[in-house]
């Protein structure tokens, strides 16, 4: 994200990056393709390895006037007038009453600690969540669609990926991941060093994170079992990447028949993973197995060839990262509590699985640029490395016993259904990309933003609560905030947009006035000044002083707004790739997407139980606003002409 001078927001908004592009160039040029030494610092104990001394603003609390008159605006195109009356009487008295003391206790907290977000967000959005990652959390990232012609060129290519990501473990370990401004602010990169190593460990209620930067191993999973593999020689030097496809080959070589699928619990609900994991945990063998899995640096999965459909590769592959299609499929061969899963198919599908709890999207997104660009600019990349390795070591988990098969069931049969729930379809718009969108004087994705809202308008005839996140990362230790999508301005746009007795110029007004009240409510959200995350402050101090919930979190307006139908994330790179995940709710959809220069990949998720969404139909109905959003400028630009 960039600001402009008159403070306008600049156009590329993305789910956790800013000028993103501008800095995986840098970080591209900072490491020299010869052979490179990563640096493993001493202390495995700092969570915060090589953390860069940066000049970071404190998250604060905004008045609650502010936020009230915010929400109250945000609110009004989902309810009819005298729903909305009634929600400004209910918003008044929490605001004079209740709201006026949970605020006095927010400030106190906001005084005592430099962001009194950060680990309450974690905690409450992620750690006490009990559903699965699987879909409900965890995003897939793709790479560009590879093509290997036989397992030489799929382990070669694996071992060239595995090779970079160690690379760039090395930078981040450095402290040389490029600072990124936004306007004087400097850009947390914390976010950086929470990656590798990092694991998610399933309790019951609430789950706990383990840290492990120093890791010197990565775990390779192949037809379900698990193997202990060092990337590095006895002086942190990397192995090379011919070693490393070596020792890749050592492990398909050595396994001939399906180990039995644990990873499947992983892919469970956190409660039911919670028990299975204490199941397992009662046997020493499996303990270590359990902890050389956690303390890894990230997984590579290993997975068998699926065919696929030409015309359905793109939702093929978006599937298989987000949750590995299934028990009889690749579900088993993940570890879906790491924060990074490397994924490579024989078939050429190539990306992330990625855990969220510790960190937003950026650091994923820009590994893979990182990658992808090494391996393009050099086809020896990787060769230079060191030729002394270990063998690897494969991990055992003890013979199972009846109470772990009889979880394993359960675990399975619930994943099945689940996965068996989720739609997805990939759409390509190739008609026009972010290039054209700039041309009409317009930020793309404040465009896209808008197109989602009359594509869904189209389909149900109804304004649909609108999640896309905006990075905090102005602030020491930053997560997201809200942008709310959804304005008196998108809804007069599709309104405008679906009546056929409008005249051009009421078209055109309306979609420059609904980009630009998008716009600014974007540059607030970047600001932490956004609605949602305040709200949410309040409601955990009456939690946290054991003081009753306001009937205000109860209300029409806050239901209702906080229904997010449509989750979005705009996850940008100049390559034929994108992120994909899970609708939030039951009768939503989820869209990320990635505006190119000359088209715009969007993935759109929903649920097969439900009757009313589709992402084909959704697709189409996208496709159509697309087209009809470029009519009505371009008649615009050929009246001005005139």
């Amino acid at each position: 994200m960039r600001l402009l001078k008159n403070g306008m927001v600049f156009w590329n908004l993305t789910k956790g990056s800013v000028n993103a592009k501008e800095a995986s160039e840098a970080l591209v040029k900072l490491v020299p393709p010869a052979c490179f030494a990563t640096k493993i610092p001493d202390s495995s104990g700092d969570k915060q390895i090589s953390k860069q001394k940066q000049n970071l603003l404190q998250y604060p609390v905004l008045p609650l006037k502010e936020t009230m008159d915010r929400f109250m605006a945000t609110v009004q195109p989902l309810l009819t007038a005298e729903e909305f009356k009634k929600q400004q009487q209910i918003t008044s008295d929490f605001k004079d009453n209740e709201g006026d003391k949970l605020q006095l206790l927010l400030e106190e907290a906001g005084k005592k600690e430099c962001n009194w977000l950060a680990d309450r967000w974690q905690k409450f959005a992620y750690l006490q969540y009990r559903d699965p990652v699987t879909i409900y959390v965890s995003p897939g990232m793709t790479f560009p669609p590879a093509s290997f012609k036989d397992n030489t060129e799929f382990l070669n290519y694996t071992a060239k990926v595995i090779y970079g990501l160690c690379e760039f473990k090395g930078v981040v370990d450095a402290g040389k991941i490029p600072i990124v401004k936004m306007g004087k602010n400097e850009l947390d990169n914390g976010q950086f060093g929470k990656v590798f190593g990092t694991c998610r460990i399933p309790v019951r209620i609430t789950d706990e994170l383990i840290y492990n930067p120093c890791s010197k191993h990565i775990v390779v999973i192949y037809k379900n079992h698990f193997y202990k593999l060092i990337p590095y020689d006895k002086d942190n030097k990397i192995l090379s990447a011919p070693v490393l496809a070596q020792q890749l080959t050592s492990i398909m070589n050595a396994e001939k028949e399906h180990g039995i699928p644990f990873g499947i619990f992983t892919a469970d609900t956190r409660d039911n993973w919670a028990e299975a994991y204490e199941a397992l945990s009662k046997d020493p063998d499996n303990c270590k197995t359990l902890t050389e899995i956690q303390t890894s640096l990230f997984t590579v999965s290993l997975d068998e060839f699926v065919p696929y459909e030409p015309a359905n590769r793109a939702d093929e592959l978006i599937l298989s990262l987000i949750h590995g299609g299934g028990s009889k499929v690749n579900t088993g061969n993940r570890w879906m509590d790491k924060t990074i899963q490397l994924v490579v198919n024989p078939n050429g599908n190539v990306g992330f699985t990625y855990e969220h709890s510790p960190a937003e999207g950026q650091p994923i997104a820009m590994m893979m640029d990182y990658v992808v660009k090494k391996m393009e600019a050099d086809k020896k990349y990787g060769e230079c490395g060191s030729n002394v390795s270990q063998k690897p070591e494969k991990l055992k988990f003890s013979t199972t016993n009846p109470c772990i098969d009889q979880l394993l069931f359960y675990s399975t049969t619930y994943v099945d259904k689940l996965i068996k729930n989720l739609q997805m379809k990939v759409l390509k718009f190739e008609c026009y990309g972010k290039g054209y969108i700039k041309s009409m004087r317009l930020g793309p994705d404040s465009f896209v933003q808008m197109a989602l809202q009359l594509a869904f308008y189209k389909l149900h005839k109804v304004p649909a609560a609108q999640y896309e996140s905006a990075h905090l990362r102005i602030f020491a230790n930053g997560r997201t905030e809200t942008i709310r999508s959804c304005s008196n301005e998108s809804l007069a746009f599709c309104k405008v947009m679906t009546d056929s007795g409008t005249y051009l110029e009421e078209r055109v007004k309306a979609l420059r006035d609904a980009v630009s009240g998008h716009q600014a409510y974007a540059k607030q959200a970047l600001q932490g000044r956004g609605v949602d995350r305040h709200l949410l402050g309040l409601k955990l101090m009456a939690e946290e002083h054991n003081l009753p919930i306001p009937k205000f979190f109860s209300s029409l307006g806050y239901m209702k707004s906080k229904h997010y139908r449509v989750s979005t994330s705009q996850v940008a790179s100049v390559y034929e790739a994108f992120m994909g995940y899970g609708p939030n709710t039951a009768d939503g959809y989820g869209c990320c997407y990635n505006p190119r220069e000359s088209d715009i990949i969007v993935a759109i998720s929903a649920w097969a139980s439900n009757e009313e969404t589709d992402p084909i139909k959704f697709a189409a109905a996208l496709t159509s606003a697309f087209l009809e959003m470029k009519a009505v400028l371009d008649n615009e630009a050929m009246k001005s002409k005139l």
